[in-house]
This record gives C-alpha cells, structure tokens and sequence, in this order.
C-alpha cells in the first residue's frame, strides 16, 4: 500500500500541504508521494483517478487500485493516512 498527496505547489493550499507533509514524517517516520498535477509528466496519473480537487490525498493498492481518497480541505489526520503510508 502507498499513500499519494496531489497538490498545486504554487497555489494557496500549499503551506498547509507543506506543514501537513512535515508533521506527518515527524510523527510516523514515513515519507507521502508528492505529485503536482501540473507537471506533464503527472496528468496521466491525474486522469486516471479523477482527481479535480486539490489537495487530494489517495490510498492505493499495491496494484494501484483506490482504497481511499480524500479531497480538499480540511486535510485528514495523520493517523487516518498513516495506517496507509
């Protein structure tokens, strides 16, 4: 399993992301996938699960199929996304 948070770098949302990411290595000792939708090289990725909303966080299967998914704000909490990571 792996945890994925897509999210705009240059946008409003982003401290928060940022915080978020911080505090969730601090806590669990683990690293999110970071993905910005707006590189060329992430639309497909984009595409594929429907994501419109920023941030959006994702719990996927191994085999890339969605567990979860968590769209805009407020952010889930760090326990609810560790279990995933």
């Amino acid at each position: 399993m792996k945890a994925v948070v897509v999210y705009k770098e240059n946008s409003d949302h982003a401290r928060e992301v940022f915080d978020y990411l911080r505090d969730f290595e601090r806590q669990t000792g683990k690293k999110l996938e970071e993905i910005d939708p707006e590189k060329r090289e992430n639309i497909g990725f984009v595409e594929t699960y429907d994501i419109v909303e920023y941030p959006t966080i994702l719990a996927l299967t191994d085999n890339g199929q969605v567990i979860n998914m968590w769209r805009g704000r407020p952010l889930p909490t760090i326990n609810e996304v560790s279990f995933y990571a």
